[in-house]
């Protein structure tokens, strides 16, 4: 596929169409990584944060209801003798 170059203030930009946003794993407003590599610029997706988002999500599991324990608790043995 050929694109032109388009002026951006002091720089310069491309349309990057969505199907190749979806081969990455990215979407518009992600951060990205440019690196020249022989000649050419290669984008790649910034990996995220592994609990980015898991206090939102919590939150929206908690208020389904469906927060509950999927074992049930049971002590230890030896749990009495444990000081803290």
């Amino acid at each position: 596929m050929r694109s032109s170059l388009r002026k951006m203030g002091n720089s310069s930009g491309i349309i990057i169409p969505k199907p190749f946003l979806v081969e990455i794993g990215s979407k518009p407003g992600d951060e990205v990584d440019l690196v020249v590599e022989d000649g050419r610029i290669v984008i790649s997706p910034v990996p995220g944060t592994p609990r980015a988002r898991w206090a939102e999500d919590a939150k929206r599991v908690a208020a389904a209801g469906d927060d509950e324990l999927l074992w049930p608790e049971f002590p230890n043995e030896a749990d009495g003798e444990l000081k803290w």
